[in-house]
């Protein structure tokens, strides 16, 4: 290991790996498929720099979706959003909702969080 860029450490010599898909983190996300990250564009010049791309996967919550992001000519959009509610697909040049996923009572992907429960050390 030698230390590379900010002294984050990298194995020498060993051969590169591409992944297939990728997961990427979502502050804010548009129906087009475009995600407002942490700034710096990081993640879009990674995907970018591949001869393949591999699958996107944004992860996020509903409630952080936008009108728009105002993508700029270097964003990629995500090929898939994933949130509380479900999953959605990019479609052209839209994401298209695939449903709730059968979970039984409720309405979300994940339960919801009753930290204020008695079961929590909350009230009874």
């Amino acid at each position: 290991m030698v230390a590379g860029v900010l002294d984050i450490p990298y194995p020498v010599g060993s051969p590169d790996v591409v992944p297939e898909a990728v997961l990427l983190p979502m502050n804010g996300w548009d129906l087009q498929g475009y995600r407002l990250g942490y700034g710096g564009g990081f993640f879009d010049r990674t995907l970018a720099s591949l001869a393949k791309r591999p699958l996107t996967i944004g992860v996020t919550y509903e409630f952080a979706k936008l009108d728009t992001i105002h993508p700029q000519s270097w964003d990629i959009p995500m090929d898939y959003v994933v949130t509380e509610r479900g999953v959605y697909r990019r479609d052209g040049d839209r994401l298209e909702f695939l449903g709730e996923p059968d979970m039984g009572e409720g309405t979300l992907a994940s339960p919801v969080c009753y930290a204020d429960e008695h079961y929590f050390g909350g009230k009874a």
